[in-house]
Formats: structure tokens, sequence, C-alpha cells
């Protein structure tokens, strides 16, 4: 059983800075690529960043320069580090996992559970 677990959300004042982490727990499997979606009120769920097997990161565009993912892969985690961040970042980030699964052999997404973001003075 696989399983996803968020931590690092919270307050900050515009300008500041946020790591979040998501940890993939379970066996079997390898990851091809995680990353992290975003949803504000009332706003359609974005693709935030990804970062692949290989290393290579992907970015929404009104993030680019500000947001960092990374990965540890012996710890199977993955981080995503926010610097000046804005009132309009305020949102739910949920984390994803896009794995091979073995025994039997198969593919398929993970969710973490969301963490709340909030952006404010």
């Amino acid at each position: 059983q696989v399983q996803l677990v968020e931590s690092g959300g919270g307050l900050v004042q515009p300008g500041g800075s946020l790591r979040l982490s998501c940890a993939a727990s379970g066996s079997d499997f390898d990851i091809n690529a995680m990353g992290w979606y975003r949803q504000a009120p009332g706003k359609q769920r974005e693709l935030v960043a990804t970062i692949v097997s290989g290393g290579g990161t992907n970015y929404v565009d009104s993030v680019k320069g500000r947001f960092t993912a990374s990965r540890d892969n012996a710890q199977n985690t993955v981080y995503l580090q926010m610097t000046s961040l804005k009132p309009e970042d305020t949102a739910v980030y949920f984390c994803y996992a896009y794995l091979t699964l073995y025994g039997p052999y198969s593919t398929r997404d993970y969710w973490g559970q969301g963490t709340q973001v909030t952006v404010s003075s």
C-alpha cells in the first residue's frame, strides 16, 4: 500500500517563503514523476511543478523563478521550495506521484491529503 504524506503548509506574509515536503511510503514501486498541484477557492486545480525520474523539472509560468522542486531519491521524498510568495499563491497544495508498481505490474497516480498555504499580511 503506497501512501503520500505531505507537510509544510501554513500562513506566511507576502514575500515570505515556505517549503512543502511529500514522502511516498510503501514498497515495490518506482517513481516516474512527482509534483504538486494546487487549488484555490472557486478555481480549478492547476499543476504547479513536476519533477521526473531523470531530475528534469517543469513549472507553471506563474511560479517560475520563485518555486523550486527537488527530490531525495533515497527517501522517496519531493520538496517544493516556495519563495517570494504572493497572495495569489494561496491554495491547498496537493502532492502527486505517478508510480510503476510491481507485483503485479501496473502504473497509477497517487495523491497526498493536501496542505493549506495562505499568503496574507
